[in-house]
């Protein structure tokens, strides 16, 4: 922005990646909810959920979330709201009949785990930080483009431009997805600290994983799949390298070496 525009360019762009984020903030748990139907039940509509919600709350010493169930075969889950004040919890019908109370306990832990670490605040900065490189990455791309047709252009400057334009969106994701990795292994492990064990979000994962790959999602965004605790979406060796979980054994395993 400073670039093109100067000291007015850098405020400009800034201002917009405030806004993005900003909306992102307050209201992207309503867009999400809606993107997959979800409806909010109560304990006299889903009373096992709410239930295990309940127990795995007091536990943890979180406000009680609100409960969501989405109507997809796929068995998965995720949380949002902007603090724990404002938890949501959401849950897919087929992981309701998939687990057992045990393992479905471990998957609600591990969601209200991203609520009491606020990671979607965590999430949101990371966001804000990747729209800023990202626009750093736009207006190179531009000012190559518009640099290289003046007669004084300068080729060391053109590019440095074009070189800033390519690896800056990298740079981005890679923030991005080490963030949201780092987040599902201290998710999972806060999981089990909050029961005491890890036995059921290990099996629950192992389940989870499985299913995915039976059951990919048909409704949603790809640029969801951060929220879910298994990635919801069928993909190639390209997805899986560049999923924003870690991978499923490696999760497993480090579950498996806790001791308690």
């Amino acid at each position: 922005g400073q670039m093109l525009g100067g000291y007015g360019g850098l405020v400009i762009a800034v201002f917009f990646v405030l806004i993005f984020n900003g909306v992102s903030y307050f209201w992207s748990h309503k867009i999400v909810l809606m993107m997959y139907k979800a409806k909010e039940v109560d304990e006299k509509h889903a009373p096992r959920l709410y239930k295990l919600v309940r127990e795995v709350v007091n536990k943890a010493n979180i406000p009680m979330p609100k409960v969501y169930i989405i109507p997809a075969n796929n068995a998965n889950a995720f949380a949002t709201g902007r603090n724990p004040e404002h938890g949501i919890v959401a849950c897919t019908k087929g992981i309701l009949s998939l687990l057992d109370d045990e393992e479905l306990k471990g998957v609600i832990a591990h969601e209200c785990s991203h609520i009491k670490n606020r990671d979607i605040l965590i999430q949101t900065i990371a966001g804000m930080i990747a729209g800023v490189i990202s626009y750093v990455a736009i207006m190179a791309r531009w000012g190559a483009i518009f640099g290289g047709f003046g007669r004084d252009r300068d080729s060391g400057n053109l590019i440095h431009l074009l070189v800033l334009g390519i690896l800056t969106p990298i740079i981005a994701m890679l923030i991005q997805l080490a963030i949201s990795r780092s987040r599902e292994y201290l998710a999972d492990e806060s999981a089990a600290k909050i029961l005491g064990n890890s036995n059921g979000l290990t099996s629950a994962l192992a389940k989870l994983s499985n299913d995915a790959k039976q059951h990919p999602m048909q409704i949603g965004n790809q640029s969801t799949a951060h929220l879910f605790i298994v990635n919801p979406f069928k993909g190639g060796f390209l997805v899986s390298l560049l999923s924003t979980h870690p991978p499923m054994n490696k999760r497993i395993e480090r579950l498996k070496s806790m001791n308690f």
